[in-house]
């Protein structure tokens, strides 16, 4: 039955429409009744706990095919991936490194490319993730556990999504918990320094502009 849901931490909204059915989450981000949160977030991937968010019903198709004869059906949708870039504390690209990337309770055992980025395609259920840069020499991360939590990151108008991001980035050491705070503010200007912004400790438009565009999304 078509309903509204209101989002929940750590949801996103391939985890939403494969729980509810939904092989492409697109059925739902592009239904009519979406089209004002469509806008608002933009990303499909960056919801806000209490967003609500329609689930239409889902429409069945018959393909009549013989009975005396097997029928192949192909299922097209496009995979969710999990993509990561890693820098070194001089945001030096962290290159050709071996990494242990846990999914859930799935392993695999990967390498970054030039630019320090991996990627991996991950079942819309996944929901926690764990990084190891196996290649100590590298960086002083080398054998550190860096936790990921899938479908946790706010939207950048949100400061626990600024929040989110400038610790990603390196800038904030705080909690991300939404709340204001001077070392958030420090993180800011910070921010707005290293990227030839007005530097006033406020994270406007043009700094979540460019808060954005520097963390990828």
């Amino acid at each position: 039955m078509a309903r509204y849901l209101t989002v929940s931490q750590g949801d996103h909204l391939a985890k939403i429409a494969s729980s509810h059915g939904f092989p492409d989450y697109h059925t739902i981000w592009n239904h009519p009744n979406n089209a004002d949160l469509k806008a608002l977030r933009g990303n499909p991937n960056v919801l806000f706990p209490g967003d609500s968010i329609y689930i239409p019903d889902r429409n069945q198709v018959e393909y009549p095919r013989p009975t005396d004869r097997r029928h192949p059906f192909v299922l097209k949708h496009k995979p969710l991936k999990l993509c990561l870039t890693l820098n070194d504390q001089y945001e030096v690209p962290i290159a050709n490194a071996a990494c242990l990337l846990m999914v859930d309770s799935d392993s695999h055992n990967l390498t970054t490319d030039d630019d320090g980025k991996i990627e991996l395609k991950i079942p819309p259920t996944a929901h926690k993730s764990s990084l190891i840069i196996q290649d100590s020499d590298q960086t002083p991360y080398g054998s550190i556990i860096i936790p990921i939590l899938i479908g946790h990151l706010d939207p950048v108008t949100e400061v626990s999504g600024q929040q989110g991001r400038l610790s990603a980035l390196g800038y904030f050491r705080g909690t991300v918990d939404g709340n204001p705070s001077p070392d958030f503010d420090s993180a800011v200007e910070e921010f707005q320094c290293e990227n030839d912004l007005t530097v006033d400790g406020i994270c406007g438009p043009n700094t979540q502009a460019k808060l954005k565009q520097v963390y990828g999304c």
